[in-house]
C-alpha cells in the first residue's frame, strides 16, 4: 500500500473485462483466455487473491492500454478458478468495493500483467429522508417487476431477491448486475457513489428496457400470428386436397397449379398476370361439374397458347427480297415495285407501324403467294386467314367467355398458328365478307387493320 495526498492507495493486479461488469457485493463468473488476463489471475493469487477488475470501453481491443480502461472498477476477491479444455479458464470472484485507479502501471516484462494503484471508494446518501429511500425501494420493485412480465430469460432468483426489498444501494447494484444491457449504461450505475442517485438511474434504465422489451414481445407476437395463419392456411389446403381425392377432383387442384406455373413462367407484363392468375384462382375454386369450368380452362389454354415472348428476327436486305420475289413470280412489275418500296419503308423505320398492303385482282393472278414470297423476303411466319362467307363479327373479335364452346377470334387462331408475335397474316377473300342479324364482320375489322384503335 502507498499514500498519496493523504489517500490510502493499494497495488493490484488489472484484469480487463470484455462486455461484462462486476459490482460490490456480486458474485459474478466469466471465463479468461487472454495471456494479460491469465497473467493478472497468477499475481492475485500471490496477493492474498484480491484483483482489480475494470471494463474496457470497446469489446474489439485485444490487447487493452491503460487509456482503453475505464478508470472506476471493483476490487474482487477471487473464490474459484476452474482449467476448462484448451487454454481458458473459468473464474468465480466476488465483488467488494467500488475503486478509483489514480493510475495505471503498464507491464514491464512479457510474463507481468498490469498493474494499477487504486483508492477504494465508499458510497454515501446525504439529504435523503428515510421514507423517499423506501419509496424508491418500492418503485424499483414495481418497475422490475413490470420489466420481469416481458423478460424471458430471467431467473425466479433474481425475481425473489428484488421482491425482498432491503439496501437502496445494494438493489441498485443487484439489478444492475443482471439485467442485459450495454457495458456504458453500467459503467454510469457504477461510477455512481450517491446510493439514491443510483436507485433512480436504475428505475429509469429498468422503464427504457421495458418499452424495448413490449416493441420486441409485439413484433414477436405478429410474426407468431403471420406464422399461425399461414399454418392455418396450409392445414386447410391439406383438408381440402383430401376431400378433392376423395370426390375425384384431386386433378383440378393440380391442374390449376400447373396453369399457375405456366402463367408465372412466361414473365408476363403485372397487368396480364394478375389477370392470368385471378382466372387460375376462379379455376381451382370451381368444381368439375360445373360449365363454367370448361369455358375458363378453354380460355386459359387459348391465352398460354399465344406466342407472348416469341418473335421472329426481321431481315431487312432489299436485294435478297427483289430476288426472291422475282423467283417466284414473273412479270407483275408494278406489285412487285410496290411492295419493295413497303419493305424499304420498313427497313428505314422499323418501329413504324400501321403499314397494310391491299393486293385487289382477279382470282388466279398471285395475290395470295405473293404474300406468302414477302413473308419469306421479311424472315417472318406466315399464316392465313380466310375471310370468305364471313358473317358473324364474334369470328373476328372471338365469342363471349359466358357462352358455352366459345372460341377466340381468327386473329388471336392465326397468331395461334403463326407460333410468333410478329407473323405475316393474309386477310384473304376480305370482300366476300357479308352482313346479317349477327352484325358486320367488315366493321369488326376496322378493331384489326386501324392501329389507333
Amino acid at each position: 500500500m502507498t499514500e498519496l495526498n493523504g489517500i490510502v492507495l493499494s497495488r493490484l493486479p488489472v484484469l480487463p473485462l470484455r462486455g461484462l461488469t462486476a459490482f460490490p457485493n456480486m458474485i459474478v463468473h466469466f471465463d479468461v483466455g487472454r495471456m494479460m488476463s491469465i497473467r493478472a489471475l497468477e499475481a492475485a493469487m500471490k496477493n492474498g487473491q484480491t484483483i482489480f477488475l475494470t471494463a474496457q470501453r470497446e469489446l474489439k481491443t485485444d490487447t487493452p492500454t491503460p487509456s482503453d480502461l475505464y478508470q472506476i472498477g471493483t476490487i474482487c476477491q477471487i473464490r474459484q478458478i476452474l482449467r476448462l479444455p484448451g487454454d481458458n479458464i473459468r473464474v468465480l470472484v466476488e465483488g467488494k468495493t467500488r475503486a478509483l485507479a489514480h493510475n495505471f502501471i503498464a507491464a514491464e516484462k512479457d510474463e507481468d500483467c498490469m498493474y494499477a494503484e487504486v483508492e477504494e471508494l465508499e458510497d454515501y446518501v446525504y439529504g435523503v429522508t428515510e421514507r423517499r429511500a423506501q419509496a424508491l425501494v418500492r418503485t424499483a420493485q414495481e418497475r422490475f417487476g413490470e420489466y420481469a412480465q416481458y423478460a424471458s430469460r430471467l431467473s425466479p432468483d433474481v425475481e425473489l431477491t428484488v421482491a425482498e426489498g432491503g439496501d437502496p444501494g445494494y438493489l441498485a447494484d443487484y439489478i444492475a448486475q443482471n439485467i442485459p444491457v450495454d457495458v456504458a449504461a453500467k459503467q454510469e450505475i457504477l461510477e455512481e457513489l450517491g446510493i439514491t442517485r443510483r436507485l433512480v438511474m436504475v428505475i429509469r434504465m429498468l422503464g427504457e428496457e421495458t418499452e424495448v422489451l413490449k416493441i420486441e414481445n409485439e413484433i414477436q407476437d405478429e410474426l407468431k400470428t403471420q406464422i399461425d395463419k399461414n399454418q392455418k392456411e396450409y392445414y386447410l389446403r391439406e383438408q381440402i386436397k383430401v376431400i378433392q381425392t376423395e370426390l375425384g377432383e384431386q386433378d383440378v387442384a393440380a391442374e390449376a397449379e400447373s396453369y399457375r406455373t405456366r402463367v408465372l413462367d412466361l414473365k408476363l407484363p403485372k397487368e396480364c398476370e394478375d389477370k392470368l392468375i385471378r382466372e387460375v384462382d376462379r379455376f381451382a375454386k370451381l368444381s368439375g361439374s360445373t360449365a363454367e369450368q370448361g369455358v375458363v380452362r378453354t380460355y386459359l389454354d387459348t391465352v398460354l397458347d399465344l406466342p407472348w415472348n416469341k418473335k421472329s428476327e426481321e431481315r431487312h436486305d432489299l436485294a435478297e427480297a427483289q430476288a426472291i420475289l422475282d423467283r417466284d413470280h414473273y412479270g407483275m412489275e408494278k406489285v412487285k415495285e410496290r411492295i419493295m418500296e413497303f419493305l424499304a419503308v420498313k427497313s428505314l423505320a422499323p418501329d413504324l407501324k400501321g403499314q397494310v398492303l391491299c393486293l385487289v385482282g382477279p382470282p388466279g393472278v398471285g395475290k395470295t403467294s405473293i404474300a406468302k414470297s414477302v413473308a419469306e423476303a421479311m424472315g417472318r411466319n406466315y399464316t392465313r386467314m380466310s375471310l370468305g362467307g364471313v358473317r358473324d363479327e364474334a369470328d373476328i373479335r372471338g365469342h363471349r367467355k359466358t357462352y358455352i364452346g366459345a372460341m377466340p377470334g381468327r386473329i388471336m387462331d392465326a397468331l395461334r398458328r403463326a407460333g410468333t408475335s410478329n407473323p405475316l397474316i393474309l386477310l384473304d377473300e376480305i370482300d366476300k365478307m357479308g352482313n346479317d342479324f349477327r352484325g358486320d364482320p367488315a366493321s369488326a375489322m376496322l378493331e384489326v387493320l386501324d392501329t389507333e384503335q
